[in-house]
């Protein structure tokens, strides 16, 4: 069996006994890339020569010593380029430093190997809106991984990455999670530090892991969870350790089925696999309860006044004088602003920097970002009630599987009416987790992955991810 397709646990049995090297991993992935980059474009860019460099000096004894991870393109890592799949970075930009979940992974021995594709500025939810090229989905290269982390989900699911980092800020790790079939998980905010993390939405984003397996997951989490000074959203709470209780089951929980997200719009072959998946759940002795989330129906126009509101603020430190590409030659520098911006930016950060700038000027801030920002409260209020209710809640991550390439490039509204069961997460700041629970065939008979979406309170990892270790199980993964 080649390394590259083993999962974390596995992989450090071998190297604790000896049977394997760093470089062994770190070879057999160079080979998996080179054999399938070209095709899935899961990958902008990896540094075999400076990863064995850093191998060299893994410490074994750790969690995750020697264990290579893919960064997603938005991340920090130093002396490596950060692009956030952008024209305005490409060959423009190299990190001078590591993030904190660059530093905490290395702590923890893991080797950070390759740059994975992602939409522009993490604004998308297929990778096609990356400037420096699309990517497939491996499970059938005419269909879009999801996005914004279609990179890292793509080369966990092509096993060209033992593992992954992404980042979440609408459903962002848990969607291409799903359509591409491996583990996503969004951490609670404030569980991980966004230091290192190039902005989208600062109250939003959330770095988490892509996986082959939940424990893998866990494994992850445990590594870059905990307070940061260097970010003041960090909270400063205990971790505990994930992995453990993972085979504890889910006997006597109750399980939340919100309404709202089992209505009209679901393709009937997701939602069957999503049911199956809860049927399991309920024979291995978790209680089904119906609950409601009453103010779902407002949380995509939430989203998408809050989310463009924070990125337009956050994008204006692009400007062509800073860092970044510049134009040449400009008349002053309002020229020098408008033209590096507009040759700088795809059409659909574009969109949403102009969005977010109309909802934040004089005479809208009231109509639109502050009502927004109240809506957010009740839809944050309607999750804290139903956890009074039940341990968690369960969700199809997406109304229908991944869709063909370009399919939706001309239709940016449904792309975002296609994060429905997701970004609600992202407004209440809770964490979330895609599993996946089966497969649908698709018109040309290929085989789609779909994903079960399991949400637990803030701060409730630990058994969330128990829930999601016992729908693993029961989906024979």
């Amino acid at each position: 069996m080649s390394l590259s397709t083993q999962s974390i646990s596995s992989l450090r049995q071998q190297l604790t006994s000896g049977d394997i090297q760093p470089s062994d991993i770190l070879d057999s992935l160079a080979e998996s890339i080179t054999s399938q980059n070209d095709s899935i474009g899961a990958y902008l860019s990896h540094d075999l020569d400076a990863a064995k460099q850093e191998a060299n000096q893994a410490d074994l004894s750790q969690p995750l010593g020697g264990i290579p991870i893919a960064i997603k393109d938005n991340i920090n890592v130093k002396d490596q380029p950060c692009t956030c799949g952008s024209k305005f970075l490409d060959g423009a930009y190299q990190s001078p430093y590591d993030a904190t979940v660059i530093s905490k992974l290395r702590a923890a021995g893991a080797i950070p190997f390759g740059r994975a594709n992602m939409d522009e500025f993490a604004m998308g939810s297929t990778t096609e809106n990356s400037a420096l090229g699309s990517t497939c989905n491996p499970n059938d290269i005419t269909r879009a991984p999801g996005g914004s982390s279609g990179g890292s989900a793509a080369a966990v699911a092509s096993q060209t990455a033992i593992a992954a980092l992404g980042s979440d800020t609408g459903g962002s790790i848990r969607q291409p999670a799903s359509h591409c079939g491996v583990v996503g998980l969004k951490p609670s905010y404030g569980r991980v530090s966004r230091y290192g993390l190039v902005a989208f939405a600062s109250s939003l984003d959330q770095i988490g892991p892509l996986t082959q397996n939940v424990e893998d997951a866990a494994l992850i989490l445990n590594a870059i969870s905990g307070y940061d000074s260097s970010d003041s959203t960090s909270l400063a709470q205990d971790v505990p350790d994930f992995t453990q209780g993972l085979d504890q089951g889910v006997a006597g929980m109750k399980l939340g089925l919100p309404k709202e997200y089992f209505g009209e719009g679901i393709d009937p072959s997701v939602r069957e696999q999503v049911d199956q998946a809860i049927a399991g759940l309920e024979s291995a002795g978790a209680e089904m309860v119906e609950i409601s989330l009453p103010h779902t129906e407002y949380a995509v126009a939430t989203y998408y006044i809050i989310a463009p509101a924070e990125a337009s603020s956050n994008l204006s430190r692009f400007d062509g004088v800073r860092y970044g590409n510049r134009v040449d030659q400009p008349d002053d520098i309002l020229d020098l602003y408008r033209r590096s911006r507009e040759q700088g930016f795809g059409p659909e950060v574009k969109r949403r920097i102009i969005l977010g700038t109309y909802v934040l000027s004089s005479g809208y801030y009231d109509a639109y970002y502050n009502r927004a920002q109240k809506v957010r409260t009740l839809i944050r209020q309607d999750f804290q009630n139903a956890y009074q209710n039940v341990d968690a809640i369960l969700s199809p991550v997406t109304p229908s599987a991944a869709p063909l390439l370009g399919s939706d490039r001309d239709n940016p509204l449904q792309q975002y009416l296609a994060d429905i069961y997701t970004l609600s997460a992202n407004l209440a700041g809770i964490c979330g987790i895609s599993v996946p629970c089966g497969k649908v065939t698709s018109e040309s008979g290929s085989q789609l992955p779909v994903g079960l979406q399991i949400l637990g309170p803030h701060m409730g990892e630990q058994k969330l991810l128990q829930i999601a270790r016992a729908a693993e199980i029961q989906a024979g993964n």
